[in-house]
C-alpha cells in the first residue's frame, strides 16, 4: 500500500541529485560533462541559456509569494537618496558647524545647500513611512495578505516604506536588484519575501503582477523607467487600470511636462487622467481604498 499512496513513481530532482554525488571517482564521472544539468553551474550560466535563467526569476519569486499567500500589493517607488529626517538634520547641522569655522569655502557651501534640500525632501521619507503603516494596518489584520506594501528593497524611500509596514507588524516585500556597486536589501523587509533580481525586466513584472496600486515619490532615471514603464502599459491596456499617484505635484511639474507633450500631440488630452497628483499620506490612501472598496479607516 505505501506505494500506491505516493503521488509520483519518479524520482525526486533531491533524490537524484543525492545519488549523483554517490558515484565512484573515474576520469569520466570527474569530466564536467557528466554532471547533471540542473547542478552545473557553468552549464546554466552560459549565455545560450538566458531564456531559462529568464525563467527561473519569473518562477521562483512567484512560487514563494504563492507560498506566502500573497494575494495583491500595493507598489512604493522612489529615490534611494532621499534620507529620514533625523539623518537629513544631523547631516545639516554637521555641514553647517563646518560652514561656520570655514566660511569661505565653495565647496562647503554646495553642500550645504544640498544638505538643506535633503532635510527638506526628507518629508517624503516620513511620508512613504506613514503611507505604508496606514496600508498594512487596515489590510493585514487576518491572515490573507492582501495590499502587501511592495518596494525596490533598497535604501530612501523604499526602506522608508518598508518601515512603515514593519511598524505595524505586517509583512512586506523587497525586489532587489544585482548592481555593479555594492548594495544590501534594507532591513525592514520580511526575509522570506526578500527577492534578489539580475534582470530589470523581470523585476519590473513581479513589481505588476498582483499590483493594485502605484505610489511614485520623487526619484532619478531608475523612479522615472518605472513611471513611465507604467503609464504605457495601462495606456495600451496590457494591464488593468490602477491608480497612479505622483507624491508631491510640485516635484512632477518641475521635472516633466505633461502638458507639453498633449499639445505637441504626442499623448492624448485623456492621457493625463492616467496619474493623479497627492500630497499626504491620508489623501493617497483615500485615493486607494475608495479604487478597491477597502474601508478608509486611518
Amino acid at each position: 500500500m505505501p506505494n500506491a499512496l505516493r503521488s509520483n513513481i519518479f524520482p525526486s530532482a533531491r533524490e537524484d541529485a543525492a545519488a549523483s554525488r554517490l558515484h565512484v571517482s573515474t576520469p569520466q564521472t570527474e569530466s564536467p560533462a557528466y554532471r547533471l544539468a540542473f547542478l552545473d553551474d557553468e552549464f546554466i550560466l552560459q549565455q545560450e541559456l538566458r531564456p531559462v535563467r529568464l525563467q527561473l526569476e519569473l518562477l521562483k519569486p512567484e512560487l514563494l509569494m504563492q507560498k506566502n499567500k500573497i494575494e495583491s500589493t500595493v507598489v512604493i517607488f522612489g529615490s534611494a537618496r532621499l534620507q529620514d529626517q533625523q539623518t537629513a538634520k544631523k547631516q545639516l547641522d554637521e555641514i553647517e558647524e563646518s560652514a561656520r569655522q570655514s566660511p569661505g569655502d565653495a565647496s562647503l557651501q554646495a553642500r550645504l545647500r544640498a544638505a538643506r534640500r535633503s532635510l527638506a525632501n526628507s518629508r517624503y521619507y516620513e511620508e512613504a513611512r506613514k503611507l505604508a503603516a496606514i496600508i498594512s494596518k487596515n489590510c493585514q489584520y487576518s491572515e490573507k495578505k492582501t495590499h502587501v506594501v511592495i518596494t525596490g528593497g533598497g535604501p530612501g524611500i523604499m526602506e522608508a516604506a518598508n518601515r512603515g509596514a514593519a511598524e505595524m507588524n505586517a509583512v512586506s516585500i523587497g525586489l532587489n536588484i544585482v548592481l555593479p556597486h555594492e548594495q544590501a536589501p534594507n532591513p525592514f523587509i520580511t526575509p522570506e519575501l526578500c527577492f534578489q533580481f539580475h534582470y530589470f525586466a523581470i523585476r519590473k513584472m513581479h513589481f505588476l503582477l498582483r499590483a493594485r496600486a502605484l505610489i511614485v515619490f520623487p526619484g532619478g532615471f531608475g523612479t522615472l523607467d518605472e513611471l513611465f514603464e507604467t503609464l504605457t502599459l495601462i495606456q495600451t491596456a496590457k494591464i488593468k487600470p490602477m491608480p497612479v499617484l505622483l507624491f508631491g505635484a510640485d516635484f512632477w511639474r518641475k521635472v516633466i511636462n505633461f502638458e507639453a507633450l498633449v499639445e505637441e500631440g504626442t499623448i492624448s488630452a485623456e492621457d493625463i487622467n492616467l496619474f493623479t497628483y497627492v500630497e499626504s499620506a491620508e489623501e493617497a490612501w483615500s485615493h486607494i481604498a475608495r479604487f478597491n472598496d477597502l474601508t478608509e479607516k486611518i
